[in-house]
């Protein structure tokens, strides 16, 4: 058979670099945690995650500066996001920074 077609049938094969380079990266994320400030380590986290995750750590985050980076980076896709909070806690930062950011994206 030659090498020359794609199998479509075979498994996507990993390249190994990337699987050493994530290696690398999760032990030095554990590492940090283990021996740095873990909401430091979030904050730095959070500006490289995705939507999903920024979602999630504005509605859950343990860590109060944490929530209210997360809501800060949200953008107008996270809409619904910011509204439950908004809702849910009117009394708090967490919901006054909500509100705030929905008037930003408006």
């Amino acid at each position: 058979m030659s090498s020359c077609c794609h199998d479509p049938t075979e498994p996507p094969r990993v390249d190994p670099r990337d699987v050493l380079r994530e290696q690398e990266h999760y032990d030095n994320l554990v590492r940090d945690l283990f021996t740095g400030d873990p909401e430091r380590i979030l904050l730095r986290l959070l500006n490289e995650s995705n939507a999903y995750l920024r979602e999630l750590a504005a509605l859950r985050a343990h860590y109060p500066a944490v929530r209210l980076q997360a809501i800060a980076l949200l953008n107008d896709k996270s809409l619904d996001a910011l509204e439950r909070i908004s809702e849910k806690e009117l009394d708090s930062p967490f919901g006054e920074a909500a509100r705030q950011r929905i008037e930003q994206l408006k």
